[in-house]
């Protein structure tokens, strides 16, 4: 389990460094991020991420996409009886590196 499970319920937890299991969550959301901007990335690597503990976790997160361009991305992760895999939820373009992850 992820150690967002660690969050107050509710709450979204300090901004993170990325590590590998976001990373596979990222490049389980990745196709589709690019069919919601109609873009295909050759680049998709996590580089922070913010989580929210809910009926399964919310994930904010970072996102570099080549050259100085970051998207945010929102990620719904249902709970393991589920069998549902990550879902994009949301995704914000024309992000800097240096942008806050917020809601």
């Amino acid at each position: 389990m992820h150690k967002a499970i660690c969050e107050p319920l509710g709450a979204f937890s300090a901004v993170k460094d990325a590590d590998e299991d976001i990373q596979k969550i990222c490049d389980n959301v990745k196709s589709q991020a690019e069919q919601k901007t109609g873009k295909t990335y050759k680049v998709f690597i996590c580089i922070s991420y913010r989580s929210q503990v809910v009926t399964g976790i919310n994930y904010l997160i970072k996102v570099h996409v080549g050259g100085d361009d970051h998207v945010h991305i929102r990620v719904f992760q249902g709970l393991p009886h589920t069998g549902k895999g990550p879902e994009l939820v949301s995704i914000k373009e024309s992000k800097t590196s240096v942008d806050i992850l917020d809601e």
